[in-house]
């Protein structure tokens, strides 16, 4: 796994857990509302399609998956990377600095 250097460490990934677990709760509940928003926006359907649903074509459950990820994966990183810049701004500790291996 590459390491860029601002990964939390010492108090700041302890005082992060706490945080990390509600955000993550409250992200998934968001990541599960924007896409029943965006489902019903791009099919014209109130309900989500279930992977063992006999309403729906494969081809549909396999796309309203893949979109149900990328969702739930935008807004899981997104909530990882501004909960842990939060962290580390009421912590008041600056990033590393970077640096580059090359391989």
């Amino acid at each position: 796994m590459k390491r860029d250097g601002n990964e939390l460490t010492g108090l700041a990934k302890i005082a992060y857990k706490p945080i990390g677990l509600v955000f993550g709760l409250l992200g998934g509940l968001l990541a599960g509302q924007v896409f029943a928003l965006v489902w019903k926006k791009l099919s014209h359907e109130d309900e989500t399609p279930l992977p063992l649903s006999d309403d729906y074509s494969t081809r549909e459950v396999l796309l309203a998956a893949t979109l149900q990820g990328a969702i739930f994966g935008l807004i899981k990183t997104a909530v990882d990377r501004y909960g842990m810049k939060g962290v580390r701004r009421f912590l008041d500790t600056p990033p590393r600095p970077h640096t580059r291996t090359e391989v």
